[in-house]
């Protein structure tokens, strides 16, 4: 019994022994990380000036500034670390580091791929901040693009988180990417109109519609023959972006019916005729006999 307190009481004096001599360790890792909160802080501001000067993008900006503070924090860990911990090297973290991002990289693969597709479009810069974009069923305007998500405010009021991966790999129809912007408007008309008089009346009156570029200018072309009407289409160009696209082709359209109006030319409704017959006469099915007697009749 002597025996075994007798080692029990060895093990824990060297244990205070080395926890005693670890004091100072474990104290000057404190310190490091404390140490490496500011300098986080300090490197975070210079990379933010640093990326303001060289790089457009806000995204990326916050991008830069985001990797920088990560950068900071894991060196600043793995430091202390090594501090804290002597008998720990840097290949014995590094080797771990190496496992472990293998098995994290299997979990969170959606998350590294979008992440990566984040960086590409933040680098490449398809679209920016504030564009108006339609991707897939999805269509409204930028408001962010972080290194997981793209974020677009719709038209209708509502936020939409679209995975970078998918923005990246998807058709991006950007309606803001220019200045301006063209809008298509089919316009029908009767086929007794002289079609010269309602060339010059759709040139005239869209020309003369706020909202309307003179540069590109309108065109008037005659497109097909409908079923009931001979189709023109109005092209004319606007601001790209929406509200101004959609303003301007109500008035257009407002415009358009009164000059057709005070023209007496009519925009005419579909038309359908309808031929009727007298079935037995004329049907197939019916014995030559009586066929004969109904064309002696």
């Amino acid at each position: 019994m002597t025996d075994l307190l007798s080692t029990i009481l060895d093990s824990l004096r060297e244990i205070v022994a080395s926890g005693v001599k670890s004091i100072p360790a474990v104290l000057t890792a404190i310190i490091v990380l404390f140490l490496t909160r500011y300098l986080s802080q300090f490197v975070r501001g210079l990379a933010t000036r640093i990326s303001e000067k060289s790089v457009r993008s806000k995204s990326l900006q916050h991008l830069i500034t985001k990797i920088a503070d990560i950068a900071t924090w894991i060196f600043g860990v793995l430091f202390a670390a090594v501090i804290a911990f002597p008998g720990l090297s840097l290949g014995d973290i590094v080797a771990t580091l190496g496992l472990s991002s293998v098995a994290i990289g299997f979990a969170f693969q959606d998350i590294f791929k979008n992440f990566l597709a984040g960086t590409l479009i933040l680098l490449q810069e398809p679209f920016r901040i504030g564009d108006q974009i339609i991707v897939g069923d999805f269509e409204g305007t930028v408001e962010r693009i972080d290194v997981r998500t793209t974020k677009i405010r719709t038209y209708q009021g509502e936020r939409v988180l679209l995975p970078n991966s998918e923005v990246f790999t998807s058709a991006v129809q950007v309606q803001t990417a220019f200045d301006s912007r063209r809008t298509d408007l089919a316009v029908g008309v009767d086929y007794n109109t002289s079609l010269p008089e309602a060339t010059d009346i759709l040139e005239g009156i869209i020309k003369g519609v706020e909202g309307v570029l003179q540069d590109p200018e309108p065109e008037i072309d005659l497109v097909s023959f409908g079923d009931s009407s001979i189709d023109f289409l109005v092209r004319y160009w606007t601001r790209s972006q929406q509200k101004e696209v959609r303003v301007t082709k109500t008035r257009a359209i407002l415009a358009i019916k009164q000059a057709l109006d005070d023209a007496n030319i009519s925009i005419p409704y579909p038309i359908r005729t309808l031929y009727f017959y007298n079935q037995d006469r004329y049907s197939d099915y019916l014995p030559k006999s009586r066929d004969r007697e109904h064309n002696s009749v």
